[in-house]
């Protein structure tokens, strides 16, 4: 299996990428109807958003960490970081679309119309750009890493598409608590 995914890693990507938006944006347009998953009771689903922002905090830190170790050269670390920051990325995103799912859509905002539309859309705008973005770019050195030895992957475009998809991913986090911080503690 590892040798046949060695071989395809561009094209895993693509597919990889292509589902991952197609459940996002299904769950984010209301497309996936609530009735596929099972409820859970309130207090669970209104702590969602306040866990999601933790999960947030969480893996800025490990890419942080997983930066500083690989120019350390603890590249065992780097990875450590890297795998953590991933999970915590996937448990975020499994709560996130579980309540999008749930709600039949994005929460509306509670603000006022002129900071929805002159300071949240274009917070938001540029968060979910980002997170799209970043969507390939991690599949694509994940896959490098889990199909090749360190010696192999210092040969293929891991570290320069990983520096980028960390800085993107890093931003897009960290607005992301400010998209949270705006709707759950501002409004």
């Amino acid at each position: 299996m590892q040798r046949h995914v060695r071989g395809h890693v561009p094209a895993l990507t693509g597919v990889l990428t292509a589902i991952s938006l197609a459940v996002v944006f299904g769950a984010a347009l209301g497309y996936i109807p609530a009735t596929i998953v099972p409820r859970a009771p309130d207090w669970f689903v209104e702590a969602i958003p306040h866990v999601n922002a933790v999960l947030s905090l969480s893996a800025i830190l490990a890419i942080g960490l997983g930066w500083y170790w690989i120019r350390a050269g603890r590249v065992d670390r780097h990875r450590a970081a890297m795998i953590t920051s991933t999970l915590l990325f996937v448990g975020f995103l499994a709560l996130y679309l579980y309540r999008l799912t749930l709600l039949g859509g994005p929460e509306p905002f509670p603000g006022p119309e002129t900071v929805y539309r002159f300071v949240y859309l274009p917070l938001l705008g540029i968060h979910i750009l980002l997170a799209i973005v970043c969507i390939p770019l991690v599949y694509y050195v994940l896959l490098l890493a889990a199909t090749r030895s360190v010696r192999e992957l210092r040969r293929t475009r891991h570290a320069r598409i990983g520096r980028v998809a960390a800085s993107l991913w890093l931003i897009s986090f960290s607005l992301g608590i400010v998209v949270y911080t705006v709707l759950h503690a501002v409004y």
